[in-house]
């Protein structure tokens, strides 16, 4: 297998790795090596781990984005300030690595007033601009911190990042209420449950504890109960993000399953939206990162 370079997306939790050659994808692999599990000495040797077979002896690069360039990952890539492009500039080096390769760390995007911060969301942005000439609007980029990112001319012109995953995973499976979800759907209950914290988000936290309740009483279908749960936070979430979606161009950069949950919640909002899988847009993305490396 020829390798002519190696993209990886690293997160906080795992680890994903691509063998390309140009923009085609030879080989994949994963693992659940992500930031949070690498000491600050570990990340080579968590990479080469799931990526030694593809290497030769003459070095190869390495692209990366996401939190390994955190403060805590393998090298810090400072920030880039909102208005700009997703990537302005080249991607950092990591010094004094194995000589079969040559890593380098996309920067992320930051956000001065309010303060926000995004790390690997920019390169999912710039592999979803870069098919879309001239494209404005709206990126929601759902996910464990979800990204609601404004688009003009070509740069982010501003974003807000609301944690609504990391809340629906606390409260299905530390809280009270991990005792009344449990994996199943409902389609109507979950836009049922948009639609009223969108219209009253500050009757959330009496609407989940109406969760348990069901439960208890009337032995609501713990399905239902995770839609509804699902439904409940996105529809807070939507509400305070109208000013971002509200007739505005919008698309929805994410794994294949959250994005239809976010499309959805919009599309009974009547807001018109378009769709990308985040590993095509992550692709594309440092695919562009690899062109500035070598330019």
């Amino acid at each position: 297998m020829n390798t002519e370079w190696i993209a990886v997306d690293w997160g906080t939790s795992h680890l994903r790795a691509w063998a390309m050659q140009g923009r085609t994808v030879l080989d994949q692999a994963r693992s659940d090596a992500g930031m949070a599990r690498v000491g600050k000495d570990g990340f080579q040797a968590a990479l080469l781990a799931l990526v030694e077979t593809w290497l030769a002896d003459t070095p190869v690069d390495v692209i990366a984005c996401g939190m390994v360039g955190a403060r805590q990952g393998w090298v810090e890539a400072p920030y880039g300030a909102v208005p700009s492009q997703p990537l302005p500039d080249a991607p950092i080096r990591v010094p004094d690595t194995d000589p079969r390769i040559c890593a380098f760390v996309v920067p992320g995007l930051k956000q001065m007033a309010p303060p926000d911060v995004m790390r690997g969301e920019e390169t999912q942005i710039a592999g979803f601009l870069a098919a879309r000439q001239n494209w404005d609007g709206v990126i929601c980029l759902p996910g464990t911190h979800t990204k609601w990112v404004q688009v003009s001319a070509g740069e982010v012109v501003s974003f807000r990042t609301f944690m609504t995953g990391e809340m629906f995973d606390l409260l299905s499976g530390q809280s009270v209420l991990r005792h009344s979800v449990c994996e199943g759907w409902d389609d109507n209950a979950f836009v049922d449950a948009v639609a009223d914290t969108l219209s009253k988000p500050e009757q959330l936290a009496a609407r989940l504890f109406g969760l348990r309740a069901a439960d208890l009483l009337h032995g609501q279908d713990k399905g239902t109960a995770r839609a509804q749960l699902s439904g409940l936070l996105i529809g807070t979430e939507l509400a305070a993000t109208r000013p971002y979606w509200l007739g505005q161009q919008l698309a929805v950069i994410g794994a294949d399953g959250v994005s239809q949950i976010y499309a959805t919640a919009l599309k009974q909002q009547g807001a018109f939206v378009e769709t990308e899988n985040a590993t095509a847009a992550t692709l594309a993305g440092l695919s562009l990162a690899k062109d500035k490396v070598n330019s």
